[in-house]
């Protein structure tokens, strides 16, 4: 699908590429810092323990995204109203390319783009693709791999607590940190530098921003394609925000199940 190389209907002016690269810096830098650093020395070793402190602490992380977000807009934008967002950070309906008409019907490019999202990173092939940074990189094999999975302990059964916990990570995650950030901020002010090769540039920036999760971030940027294609093409970041959204259900479900014990029995 061709990128329209015009700049009709683009918020505003475009950012440097030393702008891109400092907001991706701020970003993406606190997050090795607060899981290799911060957390082990808040509780050492690879219990449960240490797996929910670098869960909230990662979550302080892209809470941090979000303020990040509400700086930059407040420089940019003379007002918080609705419209003026709704255009800053492509928040209305898909818009056709070719007709400059906005149409629900485009969501159907939701189709095609998760089938590609989940073969990606859903599979063994995202697995492979993750950990051919290895090779030029094998010291990265001694960090610490954040896997959730460490969490699924009979200790947590009654810890209903851990489902606020999940709701706040899905909310930052999916919507108000790395999506409003990346997508958000980020896509619409991309293509002074990049051109129509803005979305690859942006999926890249989001797959290298996962310093915290090294094994993962090759894969994060193929995935990623997903998210910033059809986001660009129709200048609409809700289907950033509902295909990445589609692993906070596992997110919610899996915590569901180890806190009220179904994960046991």
């Amino acid at each position: 699908m061709p990128i329209s190389q015009g700049t009709v209907g683009e918020p505003g002016e475009q950012y440097s590429l030393g702008k891109i690269l400092a907001i991706w810096a701020l970003a993406a830098l606190p997050m090795p810092i607060l899981a290799f650093v911060v957390a082990p020395a808040l509780s050492p070793g690879e219990t449960w323990q240490a797996g929910v402190t670098v869960w909230i602490l990662l979550i302080g992380g892209m809470i941090w995204q979000f303020i990040l977000s509400l700086i930059i807009l407040s420089r940019e934008l003379a007002s918080w109203r609705w419209s003026d967002l709704r255009a800053r950070l492509w928040l209305g309906k898909p818009t056709d390319p070719n007709t400059g008409q906005a149409r629900y019907r485009l969501f159907w490019w939701l189709v095609p783009a998760f089938l590609f999202y989940a073969v990606v990173e859903q599979t063994s092939l995202g697995t492979f693709v993750g950990e051919l940074v290895l090779i030029p990189l094998p010291a990265l094999e001694a960090l610490p791999r954040l896997d959730l999975r460490i969490l699924m302990v009979p200790e947590l059964e009654g810890a209903w607590w851990l489902m606020g916990v999940a709701v706040v990570a899905c909310i930052f995650n999916y919507l108000l940190g790395e999506e409003l950030l990346f997508r958000g901020v980020l896509l619409p002010k991309m293509q002074g530098v990049f051109g129509r090769w803005d979305w690859v540039a942006n999926a890249v920036l989001f797959g290298l921003y996962h310093l915290h999760r090294p094994t993962g971030a090759l894969s994060t940027v193929v995935g990623g394609l997903a998210w910033a294609l059809p986001s660009r093409r129709f200048r609409c970041i809700w289907f950033a925000i509902i295909l990445h959204g589609f692993e906070g259900i596992f997110v919610l479900v899996g915590t569901f199940a180890v806190v009220s014990g179904l994960a046991f029995r």
